[in-house]
């Protein structure tokens, strides 16, 4: 993969789904031409480098992003690359009985972060860590103990500046704004006017992310945020330019915790999604569903609509405007014009054939997932396998119902345009490199942006 070094640490071990957990290192080195970890970097613009490094716990493990930044927040070349990354397995929850072990497991990534920045700099290096509700899904007692193991971790054995205030959990609203920033920064598009930005739909495992920045006007119209959940605007700058940024994460409406939502649906109509020739069960956040195929097998108009069910679309809407489950939807606007999709849409239209897998980029429209969700219901478990090759075997069962989710989710959910243009992404050309469509670089932008502007985003 261009752009990206990648180095395993461990490939041994379960690959249990959990979201992410992060830690960021910020440090401002000296101008001209400096050394980290036996690399030269220059610096851009004349000005100081800074760095960020993010940990990223996920489902299949835990990884590291170390990102080095000059005066200008440009991305400056780690080596050869955009960013070193360096990963490991198993991820945080396979130590649930284990906490001590669980901060440890970092150790080994924590050791080649260092090497990445200059050993002079080092003691003024902040670390903050953060995790996202996916690790509340071990217990708040267990996830907290994980997250006192590392506090103790950062104490006793790390070499940068550490405050336990700085161990924090990860909401889906700041996920999404990261991943908002992330893509924009990589078109360039940050520091523009909001009707110049794009606007992100993440779909990950366990909840869905809606993302574009709306005008003042409607920022105004959002209703109040309720129960202790994160309002649905957030307010900030980022390169001189005022944002108002809708954000939503929809729990429980990510891909793998929507198939047991489907499943749930009242008299197994769920069932329906199900290849034919598949008898078994599906697991999810601890609860076992009954995942054997109907008598008459999969059939994707029986399929849609027990995925309309899940979404909750006829949900109460207590504004003028609502998505599904009665949420507001930002208002719509410019922000939202031009949409990028990441992770799961680009990774199942990759599977089911109907994008190039090896772009890093694909244009597409909602009904390129309904035509491959016809194609998928249409096919029986044996003739499924011979055809989809790129899907893991544990997943194939389950393909007509992921591609009929996401069209419904789109259409019925996100009240899209089923003939809409829609990008679905994976990667995007930073320069001569490429960079990930993913919630860490924004991460690490928005690390070194409020520690210029004296705070930070906890």
């Amino acid at each position: 993969m261009q752009g990206r070094r990648s180095m395993t640490l461990n490939d041994s071990g379960p690959l249990l789904l959990i979201s992410s957990v992060f830690f960021f290192f910020l440090v401002t080195g000296g101008g001209g031409v400096a050394s980290a970890g036996g690399r030269k970097i220059a610096a851009g613009g004349g000005g100081a480098e800074r760095y960020a490094v993010i940990f990223d716990a996920g489902s299949s493990g835990t990884r590291v992003h170390v990102y080095c930044f000059d005066s200008e927040l440009r991305l400056l070349p780690i080596g050869e690359d955009l960013e070193l990354y360096v990963k490991t397995k198993p991820g945080l929850s396979a130590y649930a009985s284990d906490p001590e072990e669980a901060a440890n497991s970092l150790l080994p990534l924590m050791e080649k972060a260092e090497a990445a920045v200059p050993v002079e700099t080092r003691e003024n290096t902040p670390v903050r860590v953060g995790a996202t509700a996916g690790l509340r899904s071990l217990g708040t007692e267990k996830s907290e103990q994980i997250l006192e193991a590392i506090r103790a971790l950062l104490q006793e054995k790390s070499s940068f500046s550490f405050q336990p205030e700085w161990v924090s959990v990860l909401s889906g609203t700041q996920e999404g704004k990261y991943m908002w920033v992330t893509i924009n920064y990589l078109l360039g598009r940050l520091g523009k006017a909001y009707p110049h930005t794009a606007g992100v739909v993440d779909l990950g495992g366990g909840s869905v992310q809606m993302a574009y920045a709306v005008s003042s006007t409607n920022a105004a119209k959002a209703p109040p945020a309720k129960d202790g959940k994160d309002g649905y605007v957030n307010e900030f700058s980022l390169k001189g330019a005022e944002y108002n940024l809708y954000v939503h994460s929809y729990l429980n409406y990510g891909l793998l915790a929507a198939r047991a939502e489907i499943l749930k649906v009242g008299g197994g109509s769920g069932r329906s999604c199900i290849l034919e020739g598949y008898e078994g069960s599906y697991n999810y956040g601890g609860e076992t569903y009954n995942a054997s195929a109907s008598a008459s097998g999969s059939s994707f108009a029986k399929c849609r609509r027990a995925a309309v069910k899940a979404l909750n679309v006829d949900a109460p809407c207590e504004t003028l405007n609502c998505t599904f489950s009665g949420v507001w939807n930002g208002g719509g606007g410019a922000g939202q014009r031009d949409l990028f999709l990441a992770s799961f849409f680009f990774d199942k239209a990759a599977q089911a054939d109907f994008i190039d897998p090896t772009a890093t980029t694909a244009k597409a429209t909602p009904s390129d997932f309904k035509n491959a969700a016809k194609r998928a219901c249409g096919m029986n478990l044996a003739t499924a396998n011979s055809t989809y090759s790129a899907v893991w075997p544990e997943d194939l069962p389950f393909i007509c119902m992921d591609l009929v989710y996401q069209y419904s989710l789109l259409v019925d959910g996100f009240a899209l345009n089923p003939r809409r243009e829609i990008t679905l992404v994976r990667q995007l050309p930073y320069g001569n490199f490429y960079g990930e469509a993913a919630w860490p670089l924004g991460s690490a932008i928005d690390a070194i942006t409020s520690s210029t502007n004296g705070h930070a985003d906890n």
